[in-house]
């Protein structure tokens, strides 16, 4: 599957140095019905030799002002730490990623700010349509 069709269907991943299968890149789509429709985030993937054994290192690389993501681009995911599975496969990340952003867990924020303006959805959305920058 190319990148584009994948990203199409709400979610896409490819290596994105032909020298290193470690690094790969990524993007989801924010879920129709929340605050997030009609957003394009992308992420880098960073597997270990110990893969599927640890988790990859998965940053936003699009800004992403969510309750669960910092400034850097670090996203606070259960499966992407304590909760990770040798079964889980990119796709399995890609969208519980996506399925994270509607669905945040306002109780162990990363960015503060996101978690307390979570309730109030109308400026939540003002702020998720805030154009994109890089982390």
């Amino acid at each position: 599957m190319n990148f584009k069709m994948g990203l199409d269907l709400g979610w896409a991943s490819s290596n994105s140095k032909e020298d290193n299968i470690f690094c790969w890149k990524g993007a989801i789509k924010g879920s129709i019905e929340t605050v997030f429709e009609g957003t394009e985030y992308r992420l880098s993937l960073s597997f270990s030799n110990d893969y599927p054994f640890k988790p990859p290192k998965i940053k936003f690389q699009t800004t992403c002002f969510h309750p669960n993501d910092d400034v850097y681009g670090n996203i606070c995911l259960d499966i992407l730490q304590n909760k990770w599975s040798s079964a889980y496969d990119v796709r399995t990340i890609l969208l519980s990623i996506q399925s994270l952003l509607g669905e945040p867990n306002i109780s162990s924020p990363l960015n503060t700010q996101a978690a307390q303006l979570w309730s109030n959805q109308e400026e939540y959305r003002k702020m998720v349509k805030k154009p994109p920058t890089s982390a």
